[in-house]
């Protein structure tokens, strides 16, 4: 896994955008359609890591945005010195399907939860896959694997379908082997605690695999990999001392 400094135009949109009245200006479409879907409100550092947009540029279009009631902000919760950061959110759009809010909301308060606990930032990676692989373990249970797809391919098939479910909007080759997941659930979180959020996605494509019978040490995370997209690797070269790995 992995999940270093975020650069403005790479990684996942939130998930399920919205599109919006074609009155609107395209770039002012784009900042709604990366608020639309997000679980929780995000913040400005965010959502320009997520529009490629300056900050100055942003400020003009949430301004605009918030006059025409399309956008809510408010401040964000206390922490340390200085004024909290306003956050965004779209007033309304598209719901969520129940499972994506229902994970979304539980793996956001997780992220925070090990941030919060953990002696080190090793330490809470560590716990933040093995709850992700409990989770993942469940999640595959109660998502059967197809028994017309035995076997490590199968085995990858469903793991695809089950992101897919969790609102990760994944694009996978041909052999379900390099799989772009195209949109986050957990933006915001993400953006906050990247090694703790994306090691809880890690950990559940591992329990996954755990019981959909797969190759977990093959298993690959790649965060804010590309424009677009974060990078899931289901077919990885087996790195030595793989054992000993989060």
């Amino acid at each position: 896994m992995s999940a270093g400094p975020m650069s403005a135009d790479l990684g996942p949109r939130p998930a399920h955008p919205t599109d919006r009245p074609p009155a609107l200006s395209a770039a002012r479409r784009t900042v709604l359609g990366a608020l639309d879907g997000q679980p929780e409100p995000v913040s400005l550092a965010a959502l320009a890591a997520v529009t490629g947009l300056h900050a100055n540029t942003l400020r003009e279009h949430l301004g605009a945005l918030t006059e025409a009631g399309l956008v809510r902000r408010e401040r964000a919760a206390a922490s340390g010195r200085g004024r909290p950061a306003w956050l965004y959110s779209a007033v309304s759009g598209k719901e969520l399907p129940t499972g994506v809010s229902e994970y979304a909301g539980l793996a956001s308060a997780l992220a925070e939860a090990i941030e919060r606990t953990s002696d080190s930032p090793r330490d809470g990676v560590v716990a933040a896959v093995a709850a992700g692989r409990t989770w993942g373990r469940q999640l595959a249970t109660d998502t059967p694997l197809d028994p017309a797809r035995p076997g490590h391919a199968g085995a990858r098939r469903q793991v695809v379908r089950l992101l897919d479910q969790l609102g990760f909007a994944p694009r996978p080759d041909a052999r379900d082997a390099i799989v772009k997941l195209t949109r986050c659930p957990l933006l915001e979180a993400a953006h906050r605690h990247p090694e703790i959020v994306c090691g809880v996605h890690l950990g559940i494509i591992r329990g996954a695999l755990d019981v959909y019978g797969g190759d977990t040490d093959r298993v690959e995370l790649l965060a804010f990999h590309e424009p677009g997209a974060c990078r899931l690797d289901l077919m990885a070269p087996r790195a030595e001392g793989s054992e000993n790995r989060p």
